[in-house]
Order: C-alpha cells, then structure tokens, then sequence
C-alpha cells in the first residue's frame, strides 16, 4: 500500500471516530439555538451547557463518542472564536466608544485585579478565577471559550466559569434597569443606560436584554440598544491583548515547571486561532471600509455562536454536576464580587465624567 493510500485511510478512519460524538454535539446544540433565541437573556450557550450536564449525569460510559466530544470541545471551540472575529470592525468600534474607553479599561482591570487577589486568598484554582475573571469584565462567554484553550483549562473549570457568569447575567439583566431608574440615570435619553450595561454586564445577550428593557420603559426606541451594543463590542476588542498576555504568562509557567525543555516557541505561547481571531476582525474592518456592508458577515457570527453551543453542549457532557455544585460557593462569590467591583467602578467613572 502507497504512503498516500495509507494516509487517507488513517483520515477516512479517525474521521468515522470524531463524527458519532461530533453528531451528539450537534443534536444538543439545535435545542439549545431554539431555546436561545426564545429566552435571549440566558442565551444558547447556557442551555447547551445545561443539557449537556444533564445528560452527564446518567451517560456515564460514552464509549465510541468520546473522542469526538472532546474534539469538539476543543477544536470546534477555537473554531468558533475565529469566526466571531468577522463581527467585529475596529474602526466602527473605536470611533464610536472612544467616550466609553477609560470605563472600559478602568472595570477590565478592577475585574482581573480582583480576581487574581480573592482567587490566591479563597484558594480557587488559578485557571478557575482566571476564567472568571475574564468573562466578568469582558464579554461572558465568549471571552471564556476564547481564554480557556488559551490557559488549557478543562472542561469542569470552562463549565464553572460559565454558569456563574450566567448567574450574574441573569440578574444584571433584571435589575440594573430598575437600578438605572433608582440612581437617576437620564430616561430621555439611552445614553448613560447604554454606557452603563456595555461596560456592567458580562455577556452580549444580557447587554442586550438590559438595553432593550430600557428602551421600552422610556419609548426609546432602539438609542440605548445601539449605544450598549457598541460599548459592549469595544469591550470585546480587549479579549485580543489579553489573551496574549496569558497566553505568554502561560508559556512562562510551563518553562518553570519544567513541561517546556526548549527554547521560545510563538506557537506554543500564543495559540494561532487568537491570531487567525485578529485577522477576521481586520478583514471585516478593510471590507466594511471599501463598501461591503457589515450584515454581509451576520450569517458568518451566527455560524460561530452556533458552534460555541456545540462546544458548550461537549463542555457539560465532561462535568460533574455534583462537583460542580458542591465546590461552586467560592467561585460564585467571587464571581459576585467581580460583578460588584464592576458595576461600582463603572457608576463612579460615568458620574466623575458628568455623562449621568
């Protein structure tokens, strides 16, 4: 047998392995869309990572689809993030939320701060408070599923992060309209709203629900939902020197402890799907500008969100649901206080700059 015919065998064969836990991935994932978009203000990835869990807990033996699960936990993950880069455009985005930078970067950096501190004090593993850290301050799970591969954290850790941060987004959404209205936020116009839920809430959806409620209250129209959406999209920019950071701190610890016996290796600390991230946002943004219109690359981001369920659905089937629940105290504290720190910086920020 030629060397060629002997290759796409061995394709041919671990094809047929990947695809039976690939096709359980993707039968929860169309669930999951269906439920998301009736309920926004959870949003598919949760419940993806919920039925997954669910079905963690009497699935024990998954034999054959194993491989597949794991595959698509990782690789279909990475996927994901790249594809979430042609719905961003860095001119549109820095034009327009140049008033809303220094909140941005002021919250990012109370929420990392603390969770590096409280994560050492409460003895929360490092890639745990990591991830919660990163998706308090900067898009929820998006910036999760962006940093765990990064960090290689596991699927149990990449779970935990998730529902708390859920948690939170859930309650950021139903109250901070009620809690805008109480501080004396401006309702004839979305403005102060709309800075508030883009640099306060963790995850798209809930900026969007947050918005869309103030909106409504005080006939808006859609003015507080474009002002947070494009806050919230030049928050998520800040996933793109974060991750590198990491991504070199990571390569950093893995030399000291010994896992890494050569020299500097660019692939090995700076995973290339962070780098192919970049290069759609830059395509997006060159295409934008020479005329091509944004909603061009819509059915390219709902591609990628339909994806991170199927690696969320994978995500859960790794669980322990009972771990999970029974060592979830600390990290659903911290997770609180990172969404306290950043929702006390953001009102005191907005307030010293006279936007409310």
């Amino acid at each position: 047998m030629s060397e060629t015919s002997e290759k796409a065998l061995q394709k041919e064969h671990t094809e047929r392995r990947l695809l039976p836990g690939i096709g359980v991935c993707l039968a929860m994932a169309v669930p999951s869309w269906i439920l998301g978009k009736c309920l926004p203000v959870m949003g598919g990835a949760v419940f993806a990572i919920l039925i997954g869990m669910a079905f963690s807990l009497f699935w024990q033996d998954r034999g054959n689809f194993e491989v597949g699960i794991s595959w698509t936990s990782k690789y279909v993950l990475q996927a994901a993030v790249v594809l979430l880069g042609f719905g961003m455009n860095f001119g549109v985005i820095l034009r327009t939320g140049r008033e809303s930078l220094p909140i941005i970067i002021c919250t990012i950096t109370t929420s990392l701060v603390l969770a590096a501190v409280l994560g050492r004090t409460m003895n929360i593993p490092w890639k745990t408070a990591t991830l919660v850290g990163v998706g308090s301050s900067i898009c929820g799970g998006s910036a999760i599923a962006a940093t765990a591969p990064v960090i290689d954290a596991d699927d149990s850790e990449t779970a935990q992060a998730i529902s708390v941060i859920f948690f939170y987004n859930v309650i950021a959404a139903i109250f901070f309209p009620i809690l805008g209205r109480v501080i004396g936020f401006d309702t004839t116009s979305g403005h102060a709203f709309g800075i508030f839920a883009g640099t306060a809430v963790n995850d798209t959806s809930s900026v969007t629900a947050a918005a869309s409620t103030w909106d409504s209250m005080w006939n808006l129209g859609s003015a507080t939902l474009n002002e947070a959406v494009t806050v919230k999209l030049t928050r998520t920019l800040a996933i793109i020197p974060i991750t590198l950071v990491l991504s070199l701190h990571r390569a950093h610890q893995a030399k000291q402890d010994g896992s890494v016996t050569s020299g500097y290796s660019f692939r090995r600390s700076f995973p290339l799907f962070i780098l192919w991230f970049v290069l759609a946002a830059a395509f997006t943004t060159v295409a934008v500008g020479a005329g091509v219109p944004s909603t061009a690359f819509h059915p390219i981001t709902e591609l990628s969100k339909f994806l991170i369920m199927m690696a969320m659905a994978a995500i859960g089937l790794h669980s322990n649901v009972v771990k999970l629940l029974r060592s979830g105290g600390k990290v659903i504290l911290l997770g609180g206080i990172c969404w306290a720190g950043i929702t006390a910086v953001s009102l005191v920020l907005q307030r010293a700059l006279g936007i409310w």
